[in-house]
């Protein structure tokens, strides 16, 4: 198994995230991110890996990858359509540097998943404090 990471350029948390995507997905089903780059690696990434979003310098949500397709942009071009699972799936912040495109992750470095409780309630909290809480080891 293996996952992308992928910077969510212009989105502010994970609640931005999620309407972003209901209106993408409602739109243009399925829901999918189009990148100009089709993964090498597909069949290890569509074998349970998933999309690892980079929100505000921090790796901060997962998404299943279910497929990944041939697609086109709306100019017609061809590119690659990562078809996304619709659940979020909060995970502790990792800071992450600025890059370009996607990388692949493996599933050793990839941050484990917040426990639903406390993803419950660090959904609350501005983003600015659950990094902090963290950061501090208590979230």
């Amino acid at each position: 198994m293996l996952h992308i990471v992928k910077l969510a350029v212009g989105i502010r948390d994970i609640a931005h995230l999620r309407a972003v995507q209901e209106a993408r997905g409602a739109a243009r089903p399925p829901l999918r991110h189009q990148t100009r780059n089709f993964p090498r690696r597909r069949d290890e990434v569509v074998d349970g890996g998933s999309l690892y979003w980079v929100v505000a310098g921090a790796v901060l949500v997962r998404q299943r990858i279910t497929d990944i397709i041939d697609d086109r942009w709306d100019d017609n071009t061809t590119c690659a359509g990562l078809v996304l699972d619709t659940t979020l799936v909060p995970v502790h912040a990792t800071p992450m540097r600025a890059f370009q495109g996607w990388r692949y992750m493996t599933a050793d470095t990839a941050p484990p998943d917040l426990d639903r409780s406390m993803a419950a309630f660090s959904d609350e909290l501005p983003e600015a404090m659950r990094r902090s809480l963290q950061s501090l080891g208590l979230l």
